[in-house]
């Protein structure tokens, strides 16, 4: 099981906890990991701010993902934080298409598959993280993201 801590819930057209949760949890089943997740929905400007700070993209995107790095010692169940920009994941579900729900359970599972160390710099690893995107999406009854 994830838990949650959600910053800033009545942002505009934020999911409630109850959807966050139930995203996470699908992670938590399909890749057998428990631990804490804090999700921040933030604005244009800050999603802007820490992506540039900690990515060198002077752009808004739509989630920031920050694996906790703590060191061996200290004990904790804290896999990271997330920073989804709300107006971002707004846009791009207009300009895709899709219904804002699907792009909001997408970003939050994406985003957390970042925290457990999955990426897609490369071809393969790429693959492989939207192959279990597009299923854990299938099991919430979402269609593939990628086939647009």
């Amino acid at each position: 099981m994830i838990e949650l801590e959600l910053i800033n819930e009545a942002a505009l057209d934020a999911p409630d906890e109850q959807s966050f949760r139930l995203w996470l949890s699908q992670v938590s089943t399909a890749v057998e990991v428990e631990g804490e997740v804090c999700i921040n929905v933030v604005d244009a400007a800050e999603s802007q701010q820490l992506n540039m700070t900690y990515r060198q993209q002077d752009k808004p995107t739509n989630v920031l993902s920050f694996p906790a790095d703590l060191p061996e010692f200290v004990e904790s169940t804290h896999l990271g934080d997330l920073a989804i920009c709300a107006e971002v994941v707004i846009r791009e579900a207009r300009e895709q298409g899709k219904p804002l729900t699907n792009h909001w359970a997408h970003m939050t599972i994406h985003g957390c598959l970042h925290l457990l160390g999955y990426d897609h710099i490369n071809a393969a690893d790429a693959a492989i993280m939207e192959q279990l995107e597009i299923e854990l999406l299938a099991s919430l009854e979402i269609p593939n993201p990628y086939q647009i």
